[in-house]
């Protein structure tokens, strides 16, 4: 069954995309790069682009599908989130790597630094090869042994401030959250203002009450915004709230989960709520199995790629467990279609 967008929100095909001095055309077989590596890299890959097919010996191709992807993207200038024993890769939130291995959640796809390099800059098999193997430029990538994430510490929650007037101004005053709403959740301690950085956290119990996740967003509005959770924080337990009817509506982060009960607060007590910390599925099937009484689920997901990606694949994960399934459309907030 497919997933029925707004035709506003469908993707129109790139007539032609610019990367660095050279222009791509997509096409059925070719992906479209959209980030710019450094200068060094860049000068390396202009070299082996279009280079005629090598022979790699065994040995080559062991060394350089065993490269360190977090030092590879590290060093191109990427965002990485640690999570768990993985990293989460910002710009694409779906994304992980783990030494030479990643993995892409949202198509349920993965595999080594080669076929990384193929995917995501649109390279070919000798291509991506000499580019990781450094090329003519000498660059040399870690391997696999020298960045795996240390071991998860114990999870603890970060001071509290006396007071919660930085994350009240910010999250009604720039982020238009309702007082009501945003009174309720700190009166249930699940939303509070740390003392040294005055962030708001977001806090997610298990089922005991424990609190066994922390979500942290910076307050400030000058520059771009800090974000992440507290280590140790076990992501099937991230921020939520469970009521007594049998909807459960799905969210990325936390204040997405906060404008929508917003927007919709007539009877919001009575619902469900989840959030996913990006697009991972393993909050909303923790809460599923805590929660038997849930049938209806309610997908409210960003409408980017990484989004609409998702939404397709936590309605096929939900269809083979029987779920009753429906999108919400964020341009309406009465707008919502069944798949």
């Amino acid at each position: 069954m497919q997933i029925k967008y707004p035709k506003q929100l469908q993707k129109k095909e790139l007539l032609s995309v610019k990367f660095n001095q050279l222009s791509f055309r997509p096409s059925a077989n070719r992906r479209v790069v959209f980030f710019s590596p450094p200068r060094e890299t860049r000068a390396l890959i202009r070299r082996v682009r279009g280079m005629p097919y090598i022979h790699f010996t065994d040995e080559q191709k062991q060394r350089a599908n065993s490269v360190d992807l977090v030092d590879f993207l590290q060093r191109q200038g990427e965002q990485l989130v640690s999570s768990g024993r993985e990293w989460r890769w910002k710009r694409y939130d779906s994304v992980t790597v783990r030494g030479c291995q990643w993995f892409r959640h949202s198509r349920k796809e993965g595999g080594h630094a080669i076929d990384f390099v193929q995917q995501f800059y649109d390279m070919s098999f000798p291509e991506a090869v000499t580019l990781l193997l450094g090329g003519e430029s000498g660059v040399e990538w870690n391997q696999t042994s020298k960045s795996a994430p240390p071991l998860r510490k114990a999870f603890a929650l970060p001071e509290a401030n006396p007071d919660m007037r930085r994350v009240f101004a910010y999250l009604i005053k720039q982020r238009f959250i309702d007082r009501e709403v945003l009174s309720h959740f700190a009166h249930e301690k699940l939303i509070y203002e740390d003392k040294e950085y005055h962030n708001a956290v977001f806090v997610g119990l298990d089922e005991n009450g424990v609190r066994r996740h922390a979500h942290k967003r910076g307050t400030y509005t000058q520059g771009e915004q800090y974000k992440g959770n507290v280590e140790g924080s076990d992501p099937k337990y991230s921020f939520h709230r469970i009521g007594e009817s049998d909807t459960l509506y799905v969210f990325e982060a936390p204040v997405d989960m906060l404008s929508f009960i917003t927007l919709n607060k007539d009877g919001w007590k009575q619902h469900s709520y989840v959030t996913l910390d990006g697009v991972s599925e393993h909050a909303m099937l923790c809460q599923l199995d805590t929660n038997p009484r849930l049938k209806s689920i309610v997908l409210c997901l960003d409408h980017d790629e990484a989004g609409i990606e998702a939404s397709g694949r936590l309605k096929d994960i939900l269809q083979e467990k029987g779920y009753a399934i429906f999108l919400y459309f964020s341009h309406s907030t009465r707008t919502g279609t069944r798949i």
